[in-house]
Parts: C-alpha cells; structure tokens; sequence
C-alpha cells in the first residue's frame, strides 16, 4: 500500500539479488544437516538476510532459517499473510507483524501465544512501549524485533533552538515565513496511515482517546476533539508544505532536505539519508523530541516496528520460537539497527557501544551505535513516554475509516468532524478484523 505503517524507512526497500534467490529457494545446497526449514515471512530489509545467515550459523544444523521476502507495501504483505493463514497454509512459520496486526492475527488464531522460557526470552530487557505492541488481552503473542518514533527534526541555521510546543512551533514558522526563510511544517498529510500516526500523537499528547482500551468501542473524547482542532489549525494558517495532503514520509524528508521547510516531524531513517545525501550539512541537522500539544506534558509519540509471531499452524514450532528469538536477539537487533536503521526495542542496545568489528575503532566504515545514532538518547526518551494505536482485531477498518475522514486535515470541522469518526468507527469495530 506504501502507507509505511510501522514507520519503516522507506529509502529501505530492497534487499540484494542473492538475498532474493535464497528467499525463493533458488540456490541449492542450503538445507540444513537435518533438512527441517523456517519458512520466515517478513518485509524488506536490505541486510535481513545477513541476519538470517548469522542465525542458521547459530543453529548449528539443528534447522535453516529461509527468508521470504514479502511485498514492499504494508497492505500487501498483510493481505498475503491473511489469505494464507485463513486458508490453512501451515508452511509458515515466523511471521514479520506491523505492531498494529498483533490484535488481528490474534483474535484470528493465527498466532500462538508466547510462555514461560521463550516468552521470558523475548521480554527481558525490551522497553516497556514495543513490549505492548506484541501483547492483546494481557497475552504476550509476538516478539518484537524492531521499534520507531518521530522526532522533530530542524536545521540550526534557521531556528537555533527547536520549539518546545506545538503552539511555539506555530509562531516561530509565522515568524520566518514573515522574515521570507524556510518556514513550513511538514508532516505526513496524505490520505493513509501516515495522518492517522500524526491524529494518534496528538490524541495521545491531549490525554483523549479514539478507541476505549479494549479496543472494542468508540470514545472520541474532548482530548480526541481538541487534536482535531489543532490539526485544523496547523494545516489551515498557511505555515505548511502546499503539496501536505499528497505528502507521505520519504516526501516529507526530501522537501525538508531541499530547504523547503523549517520544521520536520519524522522517523529517524531521515539522519541517515541526509548523511548520504548532504553529509556537507549534516552538522546542521539537529533532531529533539516530538514539540507538546500541552504545554508542560510531554508528547506521546505513536510507536511504529515490527514483532515476530509464530503461526498457529507451524508444524515446527519449537525451532520456530528459536528462530524468532535469534532474529531479535540484542546482537541481531544492533546489527539490522545499524546497517537498516531500525531502531531497537532492547533498552541495553542503544548504550552498546562496541563497534561492528570489535577488533578496530568505532569510524564511519566501522560504526557503532554512537555513529549511527547520535540522537538515540532522545529515541529513548520519546519512547518512554510513546503511545501505541488503538489495539483492536478491527483497526484496519479504523484505519481506513480515520485517514478518510480526516482528509483533507485543512477542512475540519472538530466538532462535526468528530461525530462523524464516531459514527463511522463504530461501524467499522463490527468487524473484528478483515480475512481479505
């Protein structure tokens, strides 16, 4: 679909052509010494597969992990999960969630709830914020691999010092477009997840709700209200991009990096683009926590990432949890966080700061974690104040529904505009998730 639900980096897309052939089983001589494999199905990810070969290394012929890369958009590899899964596909067996599924494949039984040993595993020392987006009804039914978070991101030369609220933000791009400087905030506009991501934050940071806590009715409280009426305000005093509703993440990055605004709320896969891009200005580039929508209170940035499952109908499902805790292992997570731009979900991994190669200084050619994310300390900060989008079996109709309905974000009407999300989402919770 392209909507990058999880917060994915979109520069990420596509892995390398041997990474393909092993994922379509294409290369011979790659069973195991006991010939069981893991069929794994999860997104690209350009250095996955190397995370895969290190973990069938690991494995020690005990099984062989195989990657089957999904489509490139979140929808499809959903739908393919979904349609296989309903259909009693059992030759799947570690799936690759978005954190907004795990209610859906698990109110389906599509997915096996995680216990004792293996659930103790992928817990132990996972941020409070990517631990909740595995678990549905006070079950644990994933593992989860990688998180995200938005940042505000700016460059000193234009605002010295990052605005603090949303209202201060507000002012100060008055202020520069008025001194004719790069002005704009810019966001995901567009009609998909990516305005639905920007509702939930400032929902979340109003103290409102969309959805009560079980996911299985409608709240749209004042604080849902009063989001609605700053997103109206935001996107109709003429302070961001003239493209916004057609704007998704990679649009936003590149208008900013162009110089066309002043003001970036995005996922930290833009640092690492703007290094490659503009390494000349990167100095410049400066990030701070997503700006408060109450002054005093700080934000509550909606989580993305993705969490590892096990299929219910996976014939080797103990080799099966192996390989999933492998391919999140804290190892793991800081090799795909380096070289992908995930960031972790294990607290531990942000502080580790021994270089890829241990035997040689950390540098650019080998990096660490300093290297690589010199704003991680403000990762770890946003996260710990995250939300997460509301956990329903049905939030893909929701979805839908709260992208539609809040576009174009310029022609809200809050108190209108609410009534109508309730009505429709109410229809939409009917269905306790979609078999496409």
């Amino acid at each position: 679909m392209g909507k990058y639900r999880s917060g994915r980096s979109p520069a990420r897309a596509m892995a390398g052509l041997g990474a393909a052939l092993v994922a379509s089983g294409l290369i011979a001589g790659c069973g195991s010494s006991s010939g069981l494999k893991i069929n794994v199905y999860y997104s690209p990810e350009d250095h996955f597969q190397s995370v895969v070969d290190n973990c069938n290394k690991a494995a020690g012929g005990q099984y062989q992990i195989v990657y089957n890369k999904l489509q490139r958009g979140s929808d499809d590899q959903r739908i393919q999960m979904a349609r296989r899964l309903a259909a009693g596909d059992d030759s799947m067996d570690v799936l690759g969630l978005d954190v907004t599924w795990v209610p859906e494949f698990a109110q389906a039984g599509w997915i096996d709830e995680w216990k004792g040993a293996d659930k103790a595993a992928a817990s132990a020392g996972v941020l409070a914020g990517p631990l909740k987006t595995a678990t549905y009804q006070g079950k644990l039914y994933a593992a989860p691999k990688n998180t995200n978070i938005q940042l505000l991101w700016y460059d000193d030369r234009i605002t010295p010092r990052p605005p603090k609220t949303w209202a201060e933000m507000m002012r100060m791009s008055q202020q520069l477009k008025g001194a004719h400087k790069p002005y704009s905030i810019v966001f995901t506009g567009a009609q998909y997840e990516g305005l639905v991501v920007v509702y939930n934050t400032l929902v979340e940071s109003l103290g409102g709700h969309i959805l009560s806590d079980d996911g299985k009715s409608v709240v749209m409280d004042e604080g849902a209200v009063q989001a609605l009426q700053l997103l109206k305000q935001v996107t109709s005093s003429g302070i961001t991009d003239p493209s916004l509703t057609n704007q998704k993440e990679d649009d936003v990055r590149r208008s900013f990096q162009r110089g066309d605004a002043a003001f970036e709320l995005n996922w930290p896969f833009v640092y690492a683009s703007y290094a490659e891009e503009q390494p000349q200005d990167l100095a410049h580039f400066k990030w701070a926590v997503y700006p408060e929508a109450k002054p005093g209170t700080p934000a509550r940035t909606t989580i993305g990432g993705y969490d590892l499952a096990v299929s219910s109908l996976s014939k080797h499902k103990p080799e099966a949890y192996a390989a999933a805790l492998c391919l999140r292992s804290a190892e793991n997570q800081k090799y795909s966080a380096i070289n992908d731009g995930v960031p972790p979900t294990i607290e531990s991994v942000y502080h580790d700061d021994r270089p890829l190669d241990p035997g040689k200084p950390a540098s650019a050619d080998n990096p660490n974690m300093a290297v690589k994310y010199p704003m991680r300390e403000t990762i770890l900060d946003a996260l710990r104040t995250a939300a997460l989008r509301p956990l329903s079996p049905a939030y893909q109709n929701a979805s839908t529904v709260m992208s539609k309905v809040l576009s174009p974000p310029s022609e809200i009407d809050p108190r209108a505009t609410a009534d109508k999300l309730r009505e429709q989402l109410d229809d939409a919770l009917q269905s306790k998730g979609v078999i496409p």
